[in-house]
């Protein structure tokens, strides 16, 4: 029997330590090629000029207007994905009989299984064709139909995560608000929502870490065209859009323009682990509030 445990606590043991030389392997790639990038352009440029055009022939390397537009797709993928996942969230938790909460989780779940460019070429065919009969002015390429799309692509997220944060809310509070006399609608949202509040909100920064870190979609419906803006009616380019681009192009390894890919990467890097710290902190706080 000990002779089991210690193979089992080996073998975590090497998921662990795998998990860990994996993302320090990654970091020393980022850190080690951007370092090259960063020897050639200064870093302050990097953060405060407002273009990006490093394949031009006048180049600028400004990150701004491609972290607007990874943020701004972002947003309004949240703006989607927040009140339909918490509204699922709270049905299932709250209202729906448990043999129909059997039927539409498995189906709530294919939405995170349907492959991301096939969502792509949904915005691109679908919501956008069908946007510009309401918004005659929105371009052909723009960052609402990609923001949208990813909304519902994390639907599942928000909806499984908050349903969690509902599910862990002492059942005494249920019981005190119906004793008091008020319904199962002011129960859900005006007692049960507020106390799950620090699990939904890790529920939406981890679907908001996603959204920052989909390729496909904004790389097939977004227009990849880098612009310091907050219009969503218009082309943008997200991080990783640009890291596909120029991967995929014919810019020469080891060139400056190359380098740029690293820069761009760790940028994001740094993006997403800030946003996972946050979520893992308010994830700790909301654990000691109620165990």
């Amino acid at each position: 029997m000990k002779t089991k445990e210690k193979i089992i606590e080996g073998a975590l043991l090497l998921c662990a330590a795998i998990s860990i030389l994996t993302t320090a392997g990654i970091l020393w790639v980022l850190i080690s090629e951007s370092s090259v990038f960063f020897t050639r352009v200064s870093v302050f440029d990097f953060l405060t000029d407002t273009q990006w055009t490093p394949l031009f022939a006048e180049k600028h390397f400004g990150i701004l207007p491609l972290v607007t537009g990874t943020l701004l797709t972002s947003v309004i993928a949240i703006a989607v994905a927040l009140p339909i996942g918490l509204t699922i969230a709270v049905y299932l938790n709250e209202y729906a009989p448990k043999s129909f909460r059997k039927v539409i989780k498995p189906i709530l779940e294919i939405l995170a299984a349907i492959p991301t460019v096939v969502y792509g070429y949904f915005a691109l065919m679908v919501i956008t064709p069908f946007l510009q009969q309401l918004i005659p002015q929105l371009a052909g390429f723009n960052a609402s139909s990609p923001g949208i799309v990813m909304g519902i692509m994390i639907i599942p997220m928000i909806s499984s995560l908050s349903e969690d944060a509902l599910y862990a809310v002492p059942n005494s509070l249920r019981e005190a608000s119906y004793g008091i006399g008020a319904t199962r609608f002011q129960t859900s949202f005006k007692v049960l929502v507020p106390a799950a509040s620090s699990g939904i909100i890790v529920s939406v920064i981890l679907g908001i870490s996603r959204a920052v870190g989909e390729t496909m979609i904004v790389a097939i419906a977004a227009g990849q065209q880098p612009r310091l803006t907050l219009n969503p009616l218009v082309p943008v380019e997200t991080i990783t859009t640009y890291i596909v681009q120029v991967s995929l192009g014919d810019v020469v390894q080891g060139s400056l323009e190359y380098q740029t890919i690293f820069a761009a990467g760790i940028a994001l890097f740094i993006l997403t682990l800030l946003l996972n710290n946050i979520s893992f902190y308010i994830k700790k706080k909301f654990r000691e509030k109620y165990e």
